[in-house]
């Protein structure tokens, strides 16, 4: 007889024959269901000018947060996170300490097909991401809401990515110099749509190129369109172990530069590094 732990992996590894089998991008969050350990690091220079604040802001957990993502029923996956630790350094001082949280995510897949039934995927998400109160060069202290929709098709080994959503501040919290209603108002309800440009050869390689687009509406940058470009490799998924017969423990890491591609940009370039561990 199955324990409820091995009908779980079958019902998790079910879920996923239903849907593609591409990677999941170094920035843009795919809308295929994933279940993994995974560890980011941002390595982020500011632009200079009348957007941008000049500071270096290393993440250790970017801004996903080191986190476990699941598959608790099918069509559904959660994300748990611990708060990045970050170190800022620059024209507005260093500081260092925990990042805002990015406390919880869930997504729902609508429909999907794996390669051989036509290999495309539409999901939603949503995600809570709560200002801890760290040293004000560090976080935006406005609990933020920000609903997803995300979408994927494949054509052989190539495959596009794509994610459209808007962060909604719903309270902020007061800093060194401002009120809460200034930093709600200055936080200007970010529209982003991420993009990514995939292929797979060889078994393990999948580069890439990512598209990063970012409209402030209101707030501190508002009118801005702001486009980063992150050409990018990913390498797995190698064998590591194994969960049960369907299911074996994977390694992926990878790697990819930022780069700002409009003017006065609010970030300049940043470096995006990845481990995750799959199960």
């Amino acid at each position: 007889m199955a324990t409820p732990f091995r009908s779980w992996l079958d019902m998790v590894s079910a879920t996923q024959a239903a849907q593609p089998s591409w990677m999941t991008p170094l920035v843009t969050v795919t809308p295929r269901l994933e279940q993994e350990f995974r560890f980011d690091l941002y390595d982020q220079q500011n632009g200079t000018g009348s957007q941008g604040n000049g500071q270096r802001i290393v993440s250790y957990g970017g801004p996903g947060g080191n986190r476990v993502e699941f598959i608790p029923a099918w069509n559904v996956e959660g994300i748990l996170a611990v708060p990045p630790y970050d170190t800022a350094s620059g024209p507005k001082g260093n500081a260092q300490g925990w990042g805002d949280w990015p406390a919880f995510l869930v997504k729902y897949r609508f429909i999907s097909a794996n390669k051989e039934n036509g290999d495309y995927i539409v999901t939603g998400f949503f995600q809570m991401t709560d200002a801890l109160g760290t040293a004000g060069k560090i976080s935006n202290h406005v609990l933020t809401a920000q609903p997803t929709l995300a979408a994927g098709k494949g054509w052989g080994d190539f495959d596009i990515q794509s994610t459209l959503s808007v962060q909604v501040p719903v309270a902020g919290q007061d800093s060194p110099g401002n009120t809460a209603e200034m930093n709600m108002n200055s936080f200007g309800d970010p529209i982003l749509w991420n993009t990514t440009f995939q292929y797979h050869f060889m078994q393990y390689f999948w580069p890439e190129l990512e598209v990063n687009y970012e409209h402030w509406p209101n707030g501190t940058h508002a009118g801005l369109d702001q486009v980063l470009l992150t050409p990018g490799i990913i390498l797995g998924r190698f064998k590591i172990g194994q969960d049960s017969p369907t299911r074996p423990i994977n390694l992926i890491i990878g790697a990819g530069y930022q780069m700002a591609v409009t003017p006065n940009p609010v970030v300049k370039n940043n470096f995006v590094a990845t481990v995750r561990i799959t199960f």
